[in-house]
């Protein structure tokens, strides 16, 4: 990069100015000068550079306030600062608010030489990993959903296993967890994606608003009804439904469902007549619907319909591995949306990141990036800008060992807390542990972890 590295000297004396361009002309960079802040990011709009020089002091503006402008470009550049030895305070402002280093007047050759082939470097090392963290993105990115651990592999060769499919589906798992984003992906890869995909949480609405929700209503039907209306089957005729909550569904209205995904018709609140409908059906839970049928309180007919295919979606501290990749596409989502110039979490955010248990899943982890991105002063996320609930808890406190345990005694307690982890699961944990089967067996026989 440093041979044909684009540069932009802005303000400053002419002196500094003059030495700059000579010595960066002389080591064959790209460089041009401008002497004013407006004109400078007016130059940066219409052709990005790599590295600005900009002084502390310039003729329009405060050196600070131009480098905040430039953090807000769709392509901001590498600032080196430059400033006077009695102005280093804003020096330091400068490189706590992204500028890449600063350097003191009067300027040395060899100095500012150094320091812009180490802020080029640098810049270097930025873009190799910014482009190495889009690829790793994309490459385990299925639709909008990401995950790089072995459990969202499977769910991602699962979706792939139902394109071009029409199967009914019932997508398990907790609040946040991306059963709605689940169910988008199936619709986009079936021969109805052309169609129109309809959701409806049936969680939290009564029975007659529900059937009407469902179903549609013809005017008069009940008090509002002042027109027809219709239902979500028939907006998602000849596409895909997605009822979520279905769980919570009441035992009346699972018997409509029932015949309507059994007949392909409904019936519209109010009316004697039938229509017929053609959709994809797919549901969400976060209940045991097993259970909730041995309960007494899902209909076992209904679960048989709508359970043709499982796809069970793991919470996010099961797949602690993608903590990482979903933090940082929510850090790119929202920089952009928020047009604030954060290039990245810093590694004292990162780790509580990894050890918050995430009751609220993927949309926790959404909400805490998202606060994180708007508090954030700097181009770094500290642990500051996290939640309170995430910097103050820490699983990695129960890992503490005491002096003295023995080699075996710590591999016999983390075969436990891992097989504890897969909920005894032994093929799982020889997995996580990076052991074979036969290896788990053997160490469990010979610590009498269990009966074997």
């Amino acid at each position: 990069m440093a041979k044909q590295a684009r540069t932009l000297v802005v303000g400053g004396d002419s002196d500094s100015r003059n030495l700059l361009l000579d010595t960066l002309r002389a080591d064959r960079f790209l460089v041009h000068a401008v002497e004013k802040g407006e004109a400078a990011l007016l130059a940066l709009q219409q052709e990005p550079v790599d590295l600005l020089f900009t002084d502390s002091l310039l003729s329009d503006m405060n050196g600070l306030t131009f480098l905040e402008a430039t953090r807000n470009l769709p392509e901001p550049p590498g600032v080196i600062f430059i400033t006077a030895y009695e102005n280093i305070d804003d020096a330091v402002k400068a490189v706590k608010r992204g500028a890449l280093c600063y350097i003191t007047k009067p300027l040395a050759r060899d100095r500012l030489l150094h320091l812009t082939r180490k802020a080029l470097e640098e810049i270097r090392l930025r873009q190799e990993n910014e482009a190495l963290r889009r690829e790793l993105e994309r490459r385990y990115t299925y639709k909008d959903l990401i995950g790089k651990s072995s459990r969202m592999q499977e769910v991602f060769q699962l979706l792939e296993s139902l394109s071009g499919t029409e199967s009914n589906v019932l997508v398990q798992g907790k609040s946040g967890t991306g059963k709605e984003l689940v169910a988008r992906a199936i619709h986009s890869e079936s021969p109805r994606r052309d169609r129109r995909f309809v959701a409806l949480n049936c969680g939290g609405l009564s029975e007659t608003l529900l059937e009407s929700e469902l179903f549609g209503h013809v005017k008069g039907a009940f008090t509002g009804a002042i027109s027809n209306k219709p239902g979500v089957f028939q907006e998602a005729d000849g596409g895909t439904i997605f009822l979520d909550e279905i769980g919570n569904m009441p035992l009346p209205m699972q018997v409509k469902l029932l015949r309507t995904i059994q007949e392909g018709e409904i019936k519209p609140v109010g009316s004697n007549q039938t229509a017929k409908v053609n959709v994809r059906f797919v549901a969400a839970t976060n209940r045991d619907l097993l259970k909730a049928v041995d309960d007494g309180t899902f209909r076992e007919d209904l679960y048989y319909r709508v359970n043709v295919i499982t796809i069970a979606l793991p919470d996010l501290n099961e797949r602690t591995e993608d903590i990482p990749l979903l933090a940082n596409h929510f850090l790119d989502w929202f920089t952009k949306k928020l047009r604030k110039p954060v290039e990245r979490i810093g590694e004292d955010a990162m780790a509580p990141l990894m050890d918050y248990p995430w009751p609220g899943n993927v949309r926790e982890l959404e909400n805490c990036i998202e606060r994180a991105v708007v508090l954030c002063k700097g181009p770094v996320i500290t642990a500051a800008e996290l939640p309170p609930a995430v910097r103050s808890i820490s699983r990695r406190e129960g890992l503490r060992l005491p002096i003295g345990m023995t080699l075996a005694d710590l591999e016999r307690e983390m075969i436990l807390r891992t097989l504890d982890h897969c909920h005894g699961n032994r093929a799982g944990a020889a997995k996580m542990l990076g052991l074979a089967e036969r290896t788990l067996y053997r160490k469990l026989r010979l610590y009498a972890f269990a009966k074997t």
